[in-house]
């Protein structure tokens, strides 16, 4: 269970928005929308532990406080709208490199599979800098089909993909909550008809700066 209560969203030390609470369950996901600038991404940099999280109080799976911000950054995965990728490098070594750094490494050939899953057979031995932006989008996709992490931190997700590569994240997505995960994700784009239903949270215009 992720559990925030009297959360704030602040942004280069600007105050976007404050005051709500946000509560998840085992197998639920939030949508979370808004217009360029109210803090989707912010929202979601702040709970991956990319900078600070501003709220009253914090608890996840049993977790309090502190305790429950480091129990809960080693049970996430954050795939923002930039894809982390390095254009020099396949998107096999991509992987494998991201999947070391959280702890998760596979083996080569799982690495393969999951990427010709996901329709890129072809390309697991091309630099990264000779796909397209959909393609790079559902190579970064790829790792949750390899992790295990309970909590998908997504950030625009379906930016870029076709429908083809839609339709496959949304088996991806219920799959996880059939699980018992929980995903929050922004979007800008339409919610498929074909995804799981989920509760929107709709952030606000941001407050206007002091004079």
């Amino acid at each position: 269970m992720l559990d925030i209560t009297d959360l704030q969203l602040v942004r280069g030390g600007r105050l976007l928005c404050e005051g709500f609470n946000l509560r998840l369950l085992a197998g639920q996901a939030l949508l979370v929308e808004g217009a360029n600038g109210a803090g989707k991404t912010t929202l979601l940099r702040s709970l991956a532990g990319l900078q600070p999280l501003h709220a009253q109080q914090l608890r996840w799976q049993g977790f309090e406080g502190r305790a429950a911000r480091e129990a809960m950054c080693l049970d996430l995965c954050f795939i923002g709208h930039r894809e982390g990728l390095h254009e020099a490098l396949t998107p096999v070594e991509n992987l494998d490199h991201l999947l070391r750094l959280g702890g998760e490494a596979q083996t080569t050939g799982r690495i393969e599979q999951a990427l010709q899953g996901a329709g890129l057979g072809a390309l697991v031995r091309a630099p990264v800098r000779r796909l397209s932006q959909g393609q790079r989008r559902r190579v970064a996709l790829t790792r949750l089909v390899l992790t295990r992490r309970k909590l998908w931190l997504l950030d625009e997700p379906l930016a870029a993909l076709d429908e083809a590569a839609r339709l496959d994240f949304t088996v991806r997505l219920a799959l996880h909550l059939e699980r018992g995960g929980l995903a929050l994700i922004s979007t800008h784009d339409p919610w498929p008809s074909s995804a799981p239903s989920m509760p929107r949270l709709h952030l606000p215009a941001p407050l206007p700066q002091a004079a």
